[in-house]
């Protein structure tokens, strides 16, 4: 096991149904560590570094429009294989595939305005942990 940091952010719905909280305290009970935490509302630049590798696809601009439409809470955890048990208690994108028990899967309806981000390699963690926190 290797002990990680990744980055997950509460999109714009979670914050707006007022989930930061419930988000929060299911990393905290699973063992993972926040060490840092900031809520922004993303301008469209950082959005575009953030979503770069989706560039050009027909989903992009909604993405972007989404993402920078109220303020995300961003956040760094760690943990053993943290990435990975992340985005296991998170659930898989799609909410209506996603399992009871997830963030998802007991929040989300639509892939679109799924609640939660999670980085989906110790590699992109560190990429995004560098656009939020520098």
């Amino acid at each position: 096991m290797a002990h990680q940091h990744t980055f997950v952010m509460v999109k714009p719905d979670g914050v707006r149904k007022g989930l930061i909280g419930e988000v929060i305290s299911r990393f905290e009970a699973k063992g993972l560590t926040l060490e840092q935490m900031r809520m922004l509302t993303i301008a469209e630049e950082m959005a575009n570094e953030h979503y770069g590798e989706h560039a050009g696809r027909p989903f992009f601009p909604s993405l972007v429009e989404f993402i920078t439409s109220g303020p995300v809470v961003a956040m760094e955890w760690s943990g053993e294989e943290a990435v990975s048990v992340c985005r296991t208690i998170m659930g898989v994108t799609n909410p209506v595939e996603a399992a009871p028990g997830t963030i998802r899967g007991d929040y989300a309806l639509e892939i679109g305005e799924n609640i939660v981000h999670g980085s989906d390699s110790p590699e992109s963690a560190a990429r995004e942990l560098g656009i939020f926190f520098g």
